[in-house]
């Protein structure tokens, strides 16, 4: 069963930002833990790309603290190519482009960049999210099918295993090969629809925390609440979303930031135990 916003009250949606969103997040979240704002307390958890690494982090209870550093970079780990993503955006703003066959081509040339591999990416994720086995709180992960272009979205009952789904979600094209399941190939689901907010649409309350949102000031807003880095955090990330060596910098101005929001976030998430 795939769970829709219409039957929750308080929906998260943890949206893409690269190894560096990635951190903000994780840093985020692990601050409002620690502040009785638990984000897996909510009734439905979204994650694209970076959110669907710390959605599923959340979700599965993992302790967060342990995610505050990245492990050493196992020898022979592939370099991305960071030529690719412009030329993504290209095909994506071509003028006149049918969405559908623009992801279709970002597709082929995500399966056709020599980038990190299946078995890497699938290994770190598995590290990340801490378990294959997805967790009772009700969450959906995106990604999109590099064949046919179309949008696609796991839950627990989808069949495969929890961090498959987050390394597909997150398999940006020239950072990480596409992620094979059930015969078909996949890639980061935020070239489908960004943070996917759609996912959430008639939640009683709706959460939307955003790693890149300083990028698009101007995007309707479409949450009870919207969260996205502040100065501090925007300085801890640098210039490149993808640069590794800033993850505990950026974890720890993630915990920091957390500091400012818990107050307005607690009375949202239902407490740990009914009283």
């Amino acid at each position: 069963m795939i769970f829709t916003a219409s039957e929750t009250n308080v929906a998260v949606v943890l949206g893409p930002g690269g190894p560096v969103g990635t951190a903000w997040l994780l840093g985020l979240a692990a601050g409002l833990r620690r502040a009785g704002a638990d984000l897996a307390r909510a009734d439905l958890l979204v994650g694209t790309s970076a959110g669907a690494i710390a959605g599923a982090a959340l979700a599965a209870g993992r302790d967060l603290d342990e995610l505050a550093a990245l492990p050493p970079t196992p020898p022979g780990r592939r370099a991305g190519d960071p030529t690719v993503m412009p030329r993504v955006f290209e095909i994506l703003n071509t003028p006149g482009t049918d969405p559908r066959e623009a992801l279709r081509q970002v597709g082929t040339l995500a399966r056709e960049t020599d980038a990190l591999p299946e078995e890497q990416h699938l290994a770190a994720m598995e590290h990340l999210v801490g378990t294959p086995a997805w967790p009772d709180t009700p969450l959906l992960v995106t990604a999109v099918d590099t064949e046919s272009g179309e949008p696609t979205v796991w839950s627990r009952d989808s069949g495969i295993p929890l961090h498959t789904a987050v390394a597909a979600s997150s398999a940006a094209p020239g950072y990480a090969a596409p992620i094979t399941i059930g015969g078909r190939h996949y890639m980061d689901g935020a070239l489908g629809g960004g943070s996917n907010v759609h996912l959430a649409d008639g939640a009683g309350a709706l959460i939307l925390l955003e790693p890149i949102g300083h990028m698009f000031p101007a995007a309707p807003l479409k949450a009870d609440i919207r969260i996205r880095p502040d100065e501090a955090a925007l300085e801890a990330f640098g210039p490149d979303l993808g640069n590794r060596n800033r993850w505990t910098e950026v974890y720890k101005a993630g915990q920091r930031q957390s500091a400012d929001i818990a107050d307005q976030l607690r009375p949202l998430l239902p407490p740990q135990f009914p009283t």
